[in-house]
């Protein structure tokens, strides 16, 4: 857990220092894999619908429930790798 940490949190650093920013989908999924993995299950009270990015990204973190924390930070190391 004490590498995947390590990734995870240098995956952080690295997801503001990308050469081009990423669409909102991958915006979105990028958004949702951090919440899971800080935060874990979506138990906020979900924005109404005046609030549209807000309620872009609850659905996209909702979308993740039952993710494991472990799961959900290896998937954003690899999204960011991905990107970079």
């Amino acid at each position: 857990m004490a590498d995947l940490q390590a990734d995870f949190d240098a995956a952080v650093a690295n997801s503001k220092k990308l050469s081009e920013r990423p669409d909102n989908a991958t915006l979105l999924k990028i958004y949702a894999l951090y919440k899971q993995a800080t935060a874990g299950d979506n138990t906020e009270k979900k924005p109404g619908f005046g609030d549209m990015v807000g309620r872009a990204k609850w659905d996209a973190w909702n979308g993740m429930m039952g993710t494991s924390t472990e799961d959900a930070m290896q998937q954003y190391v690899d999204l960011i790798k991905s990107l970079s």
